[in-house]
Order: C-alpha cells, then sequence, then structure tokens
C-alpha cells in the first residue's frame, strides 16, 4: 500500500524528497501535482519508495526524530516496536517511514479522483473495483475522515514477465502477468538460485540453467520442457538465443555451442575460457569474452562458422563482466573489474571509443541492460550502505551522458529488465537485509511513479520482460 505523508508548515517538495531520498519528479508525477511548488499544509502526498531507515546518532530522541521526519512520534515507536520509556541507542537503525499506509479522506473526494490522483490504473481506466476491494467497500460511496488504503493497481496489457521465485526452497521459473498481476508457475522444482529466464526473440519459448546445471528451454505455446545440455561445475551458465530464435548459444568444456533446436543438432567453436556469448543481430556472428594468450581478459567478435576472428577490446587490467552487445550491433557494454567494485563501460564498436558511465556512489554498478532501441542502459546502482541496502535504479546515455536516477530499491542489488517500446523498466525490491527480493516493481519514464506489480511471499532472483 502506498504511504501518505501530511504536509507541515514550512514544507517544501524539495525538502520532503530530500528527506526520504525520493526523487522529486517521482514525487511530483505520484501526486499528479501541477506544479512542484504548490503544495500546502495538510496535504497528504504519496511517497514513493524511498531510504526509510536512519541510524541513530548521539543526542537523538524519539521526540527530536518526529521533529526532524516531521512525522507524528507513534509513527517511530509503533514502526520500531518501542516500549516504555522509549529509548533509543547511538548506531541503532530505526525504520521511519513518511507517515501511515492510508489515505484520510476529505470534503468532496470520491474514489474516481482517488483512482485518478494516486494510479489506481489499470487498462488506462480507473480501477475503483481494486480500492473497493482493498478496502471491503460495499459500494463507492466515501466520507470525510474515512482511513482508505491506496493500492498499487495491475497495469494491464497484454505484457508477461517471466521469473525465477523459490518457494519452500524450492526454485522454479513463474510468470507474471500484466493483464490482472495473477502469476503462474511453469516448472516444478527444477530451477536453481543461479537460474535467469531468457526468452526467445519471438517470445515463443524460455531457456534457462537449472539443477544439476542442466540447460531447459521451455515451449511456451506447446507446454513442453525440453533438456538440452548439462555444464560443468566452473562452467559460465550465460545462454543467448540467435534473432531468429532457432539456435541457443552457449559455453561450456572450453567450448562454444550452437544448439539448433529443430534439428537438434549442434556445431561447436573450441575456445578456452569463453563467456557471455552474444549475437549479432545479422545471426551470422557473435562476440564473446575469453583471455588473450597473457591470460588477461578481452573481447572478441568471429562467425559463426568459426573463422575471422577479431579483437574487439585491448584490456589491460582487471576482468571483463557482463558483455552485452546493443540490440543494433553498433555498441558493447561490459563491467569491470568485479564485485565489490563494478564499474561500467561501453565501446563503439565502429570507432573502438570506449565511454565510462558515472554509476551509484559507491562504484558498485550491477545488472546493466540495454533498452530495445539501443540508445539507454538501465542498471542498478548500490547506495547508502550505513543505512542498511538499497539501489538506485538508473539509466545513462550509451556515450555515458544524462545519467538519471528513477527509482529506489530496499535490496543490495535488482536485476532490471525494459519493456518491449522501451519506454518501462522493471526491477525487485522487498529485500530484508542482503536477503533476495519478494516484490516485483516498474517504473514508465514518461510517467515516473515507481508501480509495485507483485508483493508475494516467493523469493525472487531475476526477470525478463517477454518481448
Amino acid at each position: 500500500m502506498q504511504y501518505f505523508y501530511i504536509v507541515q508548515p514550512g514544507d517544501t517538495l524539495a525538502a520532503i524528497s530530500e528527506r526520504w531520498r525520493v526523487s522529486l519528479t517521482s514525487l511530483v508525477a505520484a501526486n499528479h501535482l501541477n506544479s512542484p511548488n504548490l503544495i500546502f499544509v495538510g496535504q497528504q502526498l504519496s511517497i514513493p519508495p524511498g531510504v526509510f531507515r536512519y541510524r541513530v546518532k548521539s543526542g537523538d530522541t524519539v521526540y527530536s526524530l518526529s521533529q526532524y521526519f516531521r512525522v507524528h512520534p507513534s509513527i517511530i515507536i509503533q514502526n520500531n516496536q518501542l516500549k516504555p520509556p522509549y529509548t533509543i541507542y547511538v548506531d541503532q537503525l530505526l525504520f521511519i517511514p513518511p507517515g501511515m499506509p492510508y489515505y484520510i479522506v476529505q470534503p468532496g473526494d470520491t474514489l474516481h479522483d482517488l483512482a485518478i490522483r494516486y494510479h489506481v490504473i489499470t487498462n488506462g481506466n480507473r480501477n475503483i473495483e481494486l480500492l473497493q476491494h482493498v478496502n471491503q467497500l460495499p459500494s463507492p460511496y466515501i466520507f470525510p475522515g474515512m482511513w482508505l488504503q491506496i493500492p498499487y493497481s495491475p497495469p494491464g496489457g497484454n505484457d508477461k514477465i517471466a521469473f525465477t521465485a523459490s518457494q519452500n526452497g524450492n526454485y522454479d521459473i513463474w510468470l507474471y502477468h500484466s493483464k490482472d498481476g495473477t502469476i503462474i508457475q511453469l516448472t516444478n522444482g527444477i530451477a536453481d538460485v543461479f537460474s535467469v529466464p531468457v526468452f526467445s526473440p519471438d517470445g515463443k519459448s524460455i531457456a534457462f540453467v537449472g539443477r544439476e546445471r542442466l540447460l531447459y528451454v521451455i515451449d511456451l505455446e506447446n507446454d513442453r520442457l525440453s533438456t538440452i545440455d548439462q555444464f560443468h561445475m566452473n562452467d559460465d551458465l550465460h545462454i543467448a538465443w540467435s534473432p531468429n530464435s532457432s539456435t541457443l548459444s552457449y559455453t561450456t568444456r572450453n567450448q562454444i555451442i550452437f544448439y539448433q533446436l529443430t534439428s537438434h543438432a549442434a556445431q561447436s567453436i573450441k575456445q578456452t575460457g569463453a563467456t557471455n556469448v552474444q549475437w549479432f543481430p545479422n545471426g551470422s556472428e557473435i562476440v564473446y569474452q575469453a583471455p588473450d594468450e597473457n591470460g588477461i581478459s578481452q573481447v572478441y567478435r568471429i562467425l559463426v562458422n568459426g573463422t575471422e576472428r577479431r579483437l574487439i577490446t585491448n584490456n589491460t587490467n582487471g576482468p571483463l563482466h557482463a558483455i552485452q552487445l546493443s540490440p543494433d550491433g553498433d555498441f558493447l557494454l561490459y563491467t569491470t573489474p568485479g564485485a565489490s567494485i563494478s564499474l561500467i563501460h561501453t565501446i563503439e564498436l565502429s570507432t573502438g571509443t570506449i565511454f565510462a558511465l558515472e554509476g551509484g556512489p559507491l562504484a558498485k554498478n550491477y545488472y546493466p541492460r540495454w533498452n530495445p532501441h539501443s540508445q539507454t542502459i538501465a542498471f542498478s546502482a548500490t547506495a547508502y550502505e550505513e543505512l542498511g541496502y538499497f539501489n538506485q535504479i538508473r539509466t545513462a546515455e550509451k556515450n555515458g551522458e544524462q545519467e538519471t536516477i528513477h527509482a529506489l530499491s530496499n535490496c543490495f542489488a535488482s536485476p532490471v529488465t525494459w519493456s518491449v517500446d522501451g519506454d518501462k523498466i522493471v526491477y525487485l525490491s522487498g529485500c530484508q537485509g542482503q536477503e533476495f527480493a519478494s516484490e516485483i516493481w516498474m517504473i514508465d519514464l514518461n510517467d515516473p511513479v515507481p508501480i509495485k506489480l507483485l508483493e508475494s511471499d516467493l523469493t525472487i532472483i531475476s526477470l525478463n520482460w517477454k518481448p
């Protein structure tokens, strides 16, 4: 449910956004405000997910913190289960939300107005039925003083998002439907913590590596599961589809494998240490990472028949990870050097020019993904480690410019995936500490309000939007 902050004397939207580490753009959009300067005392503002944590400093009291955050002391007391005399301790980490998870009905309010104002919209229509259901209202009639929970509404449409999740210790591939927010389980205990569902470009199949490192393909149209191959213990588990959806490529046993699904024939290119195979859009050439003769990580391109291998990078530093070719084949991105420090770079293949993304404040930038138009990269940047674990959902242009923070997740890092039209980003949140996520969120870059798509008792690991 959405949290609501009551505007206090002296408040400005800029101060509120800074207090909760929320994007000012998202705050304006979340409340359908015509101007960021036009707020009034007593107004109830929906606050998008931010940093609702505070680490106690010397001299802090519940009362002083309630004054600083401009919330009632009971909010701090109740959310942290404090007992009289409500003593707090230096370095104690408190959860301080920006208000209460309900809206207080004002004179003149209607469910129709509230649905528009707070984005309870499905398929472009106000989802009055959802508001009634969540609040157990027998009719659309509401009256001043009533407390209403304002839910997040499924966006509608026919989009589908595949994700890997665990329930009772068993990992499986699931499918989320944007039409009504429902999910269905596609497998039965054969996925694993490292499984990433990868759609074929035509959207008809999903490939993933599951338990025992077996490579599976789900035929969505015929509801059929096939086992393709088995990876070795230390193999790279990245898999990629050919542009025409007929062939899977992956690396195992020091080979690059091309497996043709209809004929079940396989071809291979011998290459020690190869990882991260990616297809050029022409379907006749790939890129991959492999060590050079000096053992230094490089990126190469080669025809699928194993000829005309060419070096792309001239790396002299650490290993290159997360190799990704842009959908148009003109740019390449990679991260380096590792996990504790992860920086994102892009290369313009025609010139060899390298661009660096600024990234987050801690230099921990993960899960970069090209948007379908090859112009923008979305990624997760870890931030605010002193307050727990959070990451910023960021985008940057392919040359590293116009880097923007769009949303905040309360996970150390979050996989991201783009909608087919390149306007929306889906990411994970709902983590407890460094644990895995339990929520799926979406933000529309044209209407930047974070929308919760799914809140569940599942442990969610990875996700991908259906083409």
